[in-house]
């Protein structure tokens, strides 16, 4: 299952370029446009109440396939994370996660603070990208929390080139993580689904359902 991140859809290019990769490797995939996104409904409340809709379409998805493998990229990684701190998928896959709420001090992401805290933010949200966001913060745990309680393999692939997110976020994911777990770090890869995350994407999810799983990093 492919989760999008902020702004993006089910139909970002960027995206149907790792399902083809991965459909190509003889997976089926399914992914959704999450709320508050495109024509979905509801509001977005960046990562949080996203749960949910992975969940329903974790549900589809078990229709058709016996094992499950989530995999989001940014804000869809807050997303799978936290599904699967409370459930029991048979992997992650996290893409350009942060690891804490913490702004980093970059200007992309005082930006992206200013877009989506701020009411003018969230109206430009709404009239320039057609996303529709919640007010206010919930105080959830933070995505370093949530992978510390996941049992299923997890494995973090994070930019080296990611000037939003800094790499250094993925460390924390990784280390806090209990169950098995791999730490990808790709150079030359900006943030969420660029191209050169498709080879790592697709060796993680095989990885993930692999009968063996050793703690590793690569890259």
């Amino acid at each position: 299952m492919l989760v999008h991140g902020f702004s993006a859809t089910k139909d970002d290019p960027a995206l149907v370029a790792v399902a083809e990769a991965l459909c190509a490797d003889g997976h089926l995939v399914v992914s959704y446009t999450g709320r508050g996104h495109g024509d979905s409904g509801g509001l977005c409340t960046l990562g949080d109440l996203e749960h949910l809709d992975v969940e329903a379409a974790v549900l589809h998805a078990r229709q058709d396939a016996d094992r499950v493998v989530l995999v989001g990229a940014s804000m869809g990684a807050i997303a799978v994370l936290r599904h699967a701190s409370e459930a029991d998928p048979d992997g992650v896959v996290t893409v350009s996660s942060p690891a804490e709420w913490r702004v980093p001090r970059t200007a992309q992401s005082f930006a992206a603070a200013l877009l989506t805290q701020t009411p003018p933010g969230r109206w430009l949200a709404h009239r320039w990208m057609n996303v529709r966001l919640a007010e206010g913060w919930t105080g959830a745990d933070a995505p370093v929390t949530l992978a510390s309680r996941i049992r299923a393999p997890l494995a973090v692939i994070h930019g080296r080139a990611d000037h939003f997110i800094k790499h250094g976020e993925a460390h924390k994911l990784f280390h806090a993580a209990t169950g098995p777990r791999r730490l990808h770090l790709v150079e030359r890869m900006g943030h969420a689904y660029m191209p050169e995350a498709i080879p790592a994407i697709r060796d993680s999810v095989g990885w993930t359902l692999s009968d063996e799983h050793r703690t590793d990093l690569v890259g």
